[in-house]
This record gives structure tokens, sequence and C-alpha cells, in this order.
């Protein structure tokens, strides 16, 4: 079927083909014929990027009067963004019409300038529902002439709360309205909308009910939750093309995240409730042209965000609903294009992953982590598709090339091209040489790590939360700090000065030993140095060497302390003893430090 076939008017026809619309998606099939045909309401349940705005938006302007102005139709958005989306695509499917005004309506921007774009009525509202409301109370909108009211995103404008405004909406509109009501999903408030509001309305569904998009992969990786950002990093090195939200469940991780990864050198910047509008709309625009490769963001913050072609969406927490995660994974995938959906979870979370399987009746593909043989090659491999593929400009390079020719002609093509790689990727091998495994792996009866595809554990490095490699090379020392019981140090708090101090995730400490005016502690040989080297800062304390003890041997089964940054009482009780021991308060330390030197990459746009 062509969009031709549909018998739309031929000035919505012209435009909709200068947009290169030929054939209509499922969505489009199904629903136009309907509401140019029927008179009764519509329930359509389709994924996020499957064609509603066409959907809807063209049988409404087949049908709506350009000649009368005044409002005809309402189009509820759950956001700024989709709501500015929404008009732009009615302007480009109307804009042969003669006549026919769309205006969008919505928060975070200077009420005065909507105010005077309304002083002669559209056709067509696109609102969301905050801003219309203050509108309505202004006088500025009058809805008692609508003849179609479409509510897009239903499901996520009643997760933002909006369910008394869309109510107070609806009861301003006729009776003699149509409705449209467009929803990924299907939850209960929903129905309730539908049931209340609505009269005799058909129900289309694209797939199945509450299911996710049927060209999204869904793929989850296993780790300990602390190595959680280094697997993000891991799937990002492994995919170079990649163009992707990361999804963190808090505004304070987004932040982290995001900072850690341009930090790292990598293409991101975060998107989350602390932005300013302005400060939205440029993190935004940047995405959307692909300055930026990585969006990280909250799922309230990337509601209504419309942006194709992405490559995949990475849960670097699953979220507690099954709805949020249809609507995450429904952001890639789209326009019959592929996508996928990755996940990052803990051993204790498989049970997330088995009802999320079950209520969107897909199966999820458990995969291991990538090992640093793997991306290395994926990463070479890529570079030398591109220098394959990349536009050669004869004209200004010639001058050069006389020169270039004569400095190289010693070398033979086997030499260039070793020599080429080695330039580009020396230091992407060092970064990932003895790169360690970070699968979780289920003890086994003997409480000893099971061997995973790619090799024990212990035969790996160790990297902190920087991608710094680490230093289990086995051999343990022993050292001793100058307090003990007398000042109350016991191992718990021993730890927290340990974290305090050092700052650093790759530090292992080994057995405790609490005396009465010292602490013994074992830490890898090679870590020795970067322990005393914190403390040296630290008038307070004084690290050095037990001279006569030998440390415990590291391949007993001795407990293993990782020092670790936390929220929580470790490092506050370090701080509070040291407080103590000082008589009184002192200020926390300045944490600037810790970003150590520059990751070895520098990531280039593409």
């Amino acid at each position: 079927m062509t969009f031709r076939e549909l018998n739309l008017k031929d000035d919505i026809l012209s435009a909709i083909e200068e947009l290169g619309y030929v054939q209509p998606m499922p969505v489009q099939e199904k629903t136009i014929p309907f509401m140019l045909e029927q008179t009764a309401d519509l329930v359509a349940l389709a994924q996020t990027g499957t064609g509603k705005t066409a959907a809807f938006g063209l049988p409404v302007l087949h049908m709506i009067d350009a000649s009368q102005k005044q409002v005809q139709a309402l189009v509820l958005a759950p956001t700024r963004e989709l709501c500015i989306q929404i008009s732009n695509d009615l302007k480009g499917y109307s804009k042969n019409m003669r006549g026919m005004r769309v205006v969008p309506v919505y928060g975070g921007e200077d009420i005065r300038t909507q105010l005077k774009q309304l002083d002669t009525p559209p056709q067509i509202v696109v609102a969301t529902p905050g801003r219309l409301i203050d509108l309505i109370e202004r006088g500025k909108v009058e809805l008692g002439a609508i003849n179609f009211l479409v509510l897009d995103e239903a499901d996520e404008m009643l997760n933002m709360g909006f369910k008394e405004d869309i109510e107070t909406i609806l009861q301003k509109t006729p009776e003699t309205r149509r409705t449209m009501l467009f929803s990924a999903t299907m939850p209960k408030e929903i129905a309730l909308i539908a049931k209340r509001y609505m009269k005799n309305y058909e129900e289309i569904t694209i797939g199945t009910k509450n299911s996710g998009s049927e060209n999204v992969a869904h793929i989850y990786y296993v780790s300990q939750a602390r190595q959680r950002y280094l697997v993000l990093k891991r799937i990002v090195d492994l995919n170079p093309d990649i163009y992707g939200i990361v999804f963190c469940r808090t505004r304070q991780e987004t932040k982290e995240v995001a900072d850690k990864l341009m930090h790292d050198g990598y293409n991101a910047d975060a998107l989350h409730g602390d932005l300013s509008q302005a400060q939205r709309d440029t993190v935004m625009q940047k995405f959307r042209i692909r300055n930026i490769q990585l969006l990280v963001a909250t799922d309230v913050a990337a509601r209504g965000l419309d942006v194709s072609d992405l490559t995949h969406v990475i849960n670097y927490n699953l979220p507690d609903d099954v709805e949020i995660y249809t609507h995450r994974s429904g952001r890639t995938g789209r326009a019959n294009k592929k996508g996928i959906s990755v996940s990052i979870i803990h051993s204790k979370e498989k049970f997330k992953i088995k009802d999320i399987e079950r209520m969107l009746k897909k199966d999820f593909e458990q995969q291991q982590i990538p090992n640093g043989l793997e991306v290395c090659k994926k990463q070479l491999f890529h570079m030398i598709d591109r220098m394959e593929n990349v536009e050669v400009n004869e004209e200004q390079i010639e001058p050069y090339m006389a020169q270039i020719m004569k400095q190289l002609e010693y070398l033979s093509k086997e030499e260039i091209l070793k020599r080429f790689v080695s330039l580009e990727f020396n230091r992407f091998l060092d970064y990932y040489k003895d790169a360690e495994d970070l699968n979780y792996h289920e003890r086994n009866e003997r409480g000893s790590r099971e061997r995973g595809e790619r090799g024990d554990r212990a035969e790996r490095g160790d990297r902190n939360d920087r991608g710094e490699r680490g230093a289990k090379s086995g051999k343990r020392i022993r050292l001793k700090i100058n307090v003990g019981e007398r000042e109350g140090i016991n191992a718990k708090r021993f730890l927290g000065i340990i974290n305090e101090v050092t700052n650093d995730k790759s530090i292992s400490i080994g057995a405790i030993e609490v005396t009465n005016k010292f602490t013994f502690f074992d830490v890898f040989a090679d870590q020795a140095d970067k322990v005393v080297a914190a403390f040296a800062n630290e008038p307070d304390y004084i690290v050095a060497e037990a001279k006569g003890s030998k440390a415990a041997d590291s391949g007993k089964s001795k407990p293993e302390y990782r020092a670790r940054r936390s929220s929580g009482n470790d490092r506050s009780e370090g701080r509070d003893f040291r407080e103590k021991r000082e008589g009184g308060s002192r200020p926390r330390r300045d944490d600037s430090r810790q970003g150590g030197e520059k990751p070895w990459r520098n990531r280039s746009r593409k």
C-alpha cells in the first residue's frame, strides 16, 4: 500500500512526498483509514518511533477546515521536546495547505512569545498540559470548538504526574470531539481514562500489547556492582560507532557517570533535571547532530526525547518498572532499523530480567563481557575500515606526496602498515594489556571462583574506576600504621581511613591485625608505594613496612578488603576518628586530586 491509496488530500500528499514518504508504516496503515472512514474514538498502542505523528497528524489535517480561524484540533504531549517535534512535523505535512497554522505552546519559554502567536487562533495547538492550562486560564486558548483531541505518549504523561491536568483539560472540551489516545503501553490508568472520557473507542495494537519493538535485541551482562562503570566502558569500546543513551537511576549518578566518561575521553554529556532549559537545549542539539555519541540521562529528563537512528540503549541500572524499560528500549530500533538494548546487572538482579522477559514476551540473551583482546581486535579493524573508506583529496595532498614517498622509500609496504597500526594503536593495546575479566562467576561448592569462558580472573590484571591498570601480582607485603586499639581503631574504622586517604578503589587490603598502638595490614607488593605515598601527605599518620613480619599467603582464604569510594559509614568513620583524635573538626579534604592523569585516549568526533 502507498500513501496515495489512503485517499488523503492532494496538498497533503504533495508535502509528504517531498519528505520522502511513499509507503505507510504499520501504525499509519491501520489508523489513517480508520480515522477517515469511522467516527469512533481510537486507542492506538505502538512503540515510540513507529510513525505515530503521521498516523494521527495526516487524518486530522485532512479533516480540518483551514478556512476557519479557530482551534479545531488539540495535541497533548508530555515534554517540551516532543511538543516541538510534533509541531514541526505537522507544519511539514501541511506546508502546502493554504491558511493552515500550527502553534506549539510549552513551558520553559517566555509566555509572551506564545501569547503573541495565539493572537490569531490557529487551527491546531500542540501543547504540554501545564502551559495549556495556564493559557486557558488567561483566556488565550478556547477549546469549545475542537473536533479532535490527541493524547500522544499518554502513558508518559501519566508517569510524569499529569493525570489531574489531563482530566482538567478533557473536561473543557466538547463531548462531541473525537479522541485519539496513543501510547506505548496500556497501564490501568490509561484504561480508566479511556473508559471515562472516550466513547465506543476502537483499540488498535501494533505488535503485542505492552511489548517492546520487534527491531530491538535485548542483551545483558552480569558483573559485580562495583565494576559497573568498567563494564560500560568495555561495551562502548566494543562498539566504536555507538550512538546511544545511557540510563541511570538518579541525577547524581547521571552526573558522575557522564563526568567519568568525559574525563576518560569519550564523547558524552549528561541530561538531568538540574539543567536549565537553555543548557538542556544545548545538550540536545549536540546529541541530535552527533557531536555527542553518548547521552547519559535519567528517565524523567529523557521523556519525550525524539532522536532517530540510535544504535544502543544502555541500562546502567535496571528500572523498577517494566513499562519504563519498554520506553527506554523503544528509543532504539525505530523506523524499521535495528537497535540493541543493553542492561548491566549484578547476580541478584537476574530475577528482574526474568520479570521483564515475561512481561514483554521476549527472550533476553546473556552475553559475556568482552575481554581486552576482543575489544582491541574490534577497534583495530574499525580503524582499518575507516582508513580503507576515507575520502582521499588528491588535489590537497598532491604537493606533499613526492617528499613523503622519498622519506619512506626505504620502507616496505608491510613495514609502513605495521608502523601505521602501531602509531594509532599502541596506547590502546597497552591500555587493555592484561585487562581483568569483568564477568561475574558463581562460587562453586568449595568457595572458589569458577573459571569463566575467558579464563580465571586471578590470572588477569585489575583496574580502578578510571581504567588504570591495577596491581594484582599475587605477592603481598605487610605495612603498619601508627594507630591502634587505644585510638578506637578496628578493622572497619581502619578501612574508613584507607578510603578517606587513598580515595582509590584499586587498593586491595588483605589481612588486618589491630594491636594497642599499631595496625598491621597486607597489600599487594606493587601497591605498597601507592599507599605509603598517599599517607605521606597526612601528618597524623605514619605508614611504613612492618619489618620482620610476613604477610599472609595471598593464596589462602584470608579476608580481602577493597578500598572503595563510599557514601556509607566506612569513609565517614575514618573522618570522624581523625576529628576525634585532633580534638575537633577539620575541613574535608579536597577531592580534586582523585582525577589523576588524563586517560590514554582522546576520542575525536567522527
